[in-house]
């Protein structure tokens, strides 16, 4: 509740206009068919502001948020009149549907990490992060249709879920790609959608239930530099001992098929006294542009997207947090 406090007392208009500027927004409603035909209480662009408002403050009704973004507009008299009912907000929300929200996303939200900011760099790289998550929706037929439920010991969990993977920039914490889809969808399947967001300045690193040849190669074919941890199963043959303790290999694929990696391995000791074996694979083949120790550290720095998402899910939207539409495209 505090997170939610705290965006209440900054969160208004002005702010949503920097961010979002509001002719920008209308030209995206024109551009998708989605502008306003008549004069209403919500206009088309003032939707936008409140869906994405409520995003941020999940605990209180879409009225009460919406009261809050027009306290300084209604008394300059732009929007007069009476508020809107929640039925309303829910049909102009209805009327918008997702495309603008996702246009403005893809436009709008992008890394922004300057040069001087240690946490956003590695060397000349970009440092981003891909992983994925799950989040609770409303229990509704139409949700449980579109997205499905986990497996339970007994019954059923008590709440539908979607599946999302994401690629966030770890020094500004901007999850500036995202796939989303029914709980039974893979994260490696929602992951081919982001790794297009992948560019040549930036080194991305994933755990190891992200590989697998297809979306290797797919993450390659960026130009973007990777390091990802692999499965131990995963046969890596020495072709060369390099000096600082790395060596370089090759995966071989079914189609049979070689892309030279080279392999950083590693044992992490917990002060429980629980030692984890790392492996991890770079398309950095020069030691020299990227130390394996280095590596080896940066590596850690993928816990932050985890770290994010459970802010998302717990600090921000509380213990019980769920997205509040009742209807599978209004989730979206």
């Amino acid at each position: 509740m505090k997170s939610e406090e705290n965006a209440l007392q900054v969160l208004d208009l002005g702010v949503m206009d920097v961010e979002f500027p509001r002719r920008d927004v209308e030209l995206i409603l024109t551009e998708l068919g989605r502008e306003s035909q008549r004069k209403r209480k919500l206009p088309a662009s003032m939707t936008v502001y409140l869906v994405i408002a409520l995003g941020l403050i999940t605990s209180v009704g879409a009225r009460q948020v919406l009261r809050h973004l027009l306290d300084q507009v209604r008394d300059r008299h732009r929007w007069g009149g009476r508020l809107a009912s929640e039925a309303a907000i829910t049909q102009a929300r209805k009327r918008i549907g997702v495309e603008p929200l996702r246009t403005i996303f893809e436009r709008f939200v992008r890394p922004l990490a300057p040069k001087w900011l240690t946490t956003g760099w590695f060397r000349s790289w970009r440092v981003v992060s891909i992983d994925g998550s799950t989040v609770r929706v409303l229990d509704t037929d139409q949700n449980e249709a579109r997205f499905g439920r986990p497996k339970a010991v007994r019954g059923k969990t008590a709440y539908p879920q979607m599946r999302l993977v994401g690629l966030l920039e770890n020094g500004t914490r901007i999850l500036f790609a995202v796939a989303f889809g029914a709980y039974r969808i893979a994260e490696n399947t929602l992951a081919r959608s982001v790794l297009t967001r992948l560019t040549p300045e930036m080194l991305c690193l994933a755990d190891r239930g992200f590989f697998g040849y297809a979306l290797w190669d797919q993450a390659v074919a960026t130009g973007a530099a990777l390091l990802w941890r692999v499965k131990s199963t995963l046969k890596l043959p020495v072709l060369e001992r390099l000096q600082d303790g790395s060596y370089r290999s090759e995966l071989r694929s079914p189609d049979k098929r070689k892309r030279a990696v080279r392999v950083i391995s590693f044992t992490l000791t917990f002060k429980s006294g629980k030692a984890t074996q790392y492996r991890l694979i770079t398309t950095i083949l020069d030691p020299h542009l990227a130390p394996a120790l280095e590596l080896a550290h940066l590596y850690a720095k993928r816990w932050t997207i985890e770290t994010m998402f459970e802010e998302v899910k717990v600090r921000m939207g509380g213990p019980k947090f769920l997205l509040r539409s009742g209807s599978p495209d209004l989730v979206e």
